[in-house]
C-alpha cells in the first residue's frame, strides 16, 4: 500500500530560496526543505533536471550555495514513499522500504549502513525531514 502524499504549503523563505536556486542553476525546484540544524537547504528537483541543477563538478549547486549562504543538496523528486526514500539515500543500495505505524523502516546493505546514516546522522536526518514533510513520518529506522 502506498502512503498518501500530504499537501505542501511553501513559506516565503522557501519561495525565496527556490527563486535563488533557479537563478543559480537555471532549473526550477519542485520543493525545498530548509534544515536550520544542519545549515543546509534540500531541493527536490524533477529527475530530468537533476544533472543540470547540480552542474558539471557541482558548479551550479555551489553557485546556489553561495547565493543562499547555506549548503545545498539536490534530491531527485518522487511523489512515492519508496521512491523518495531511495532518492534521498542515493547512492546507498536500499534493499527494502516500509512504513510501520508512522515510522520508515529502511533496510540497506551492511556495507552501506554508515553512508545511509551519514556523518553525524545528517543523511538519516535529511530522510526524516523529507518523509515527514511529504508523508507524516515521525521516525526513520535504518537497518
Amino acid at each position: 500500500m502506498e502512503l498518501e502524499k500530504k499537501e505542501i504549503k511553501l513559506t516565503p523563505q522557501e519561495l525565496r530560496a527556490m527563486s535563488l536556486f533557479y537563478s543559480a542553476t537555471g532549473k526550477a525546484a519542485k520543493d525545498c526543505v530548509i534544515d536550520e540544524e544542519n545549515n543546509r537547504i534540500i531541493f527536490l528537483v524533477d529527475p530530468a533536471d537533476v544533472p543540470m541543477a547540480i552542474g558539471k563538478g557541482g558548479v551550479n549547486a555551489k553557485r546556489a550555495s553561495a547565493l543562499l549562504g547555506k549548503s545545498v543538496e539536490v534530491v531527485e523528486y518522487s511523489p512515492f514513499f519508496e521512491g523518495l526514500t531511495r532518492n534521498a539515500l542515493a547512492p546507498v543500495r536500499v534493499l527494502s522500504v516500509k512504513e510501520e505505524n508512522g515510522r520508515a523502516v529502511v533496510k540497506v546493505r551492511d556495507e552501506d549502513r554508515g553512508l545511509a546514516i551519514g556523518s553525524g546522522g545528517k543523511t538519516a536526518a535529511k530522510l526524516k525531514l523529507l518523509l515527514g514533510r511529504y508523508f507524516g513520518i515521525k521516525e526513520v529506522v535504518i537497518r
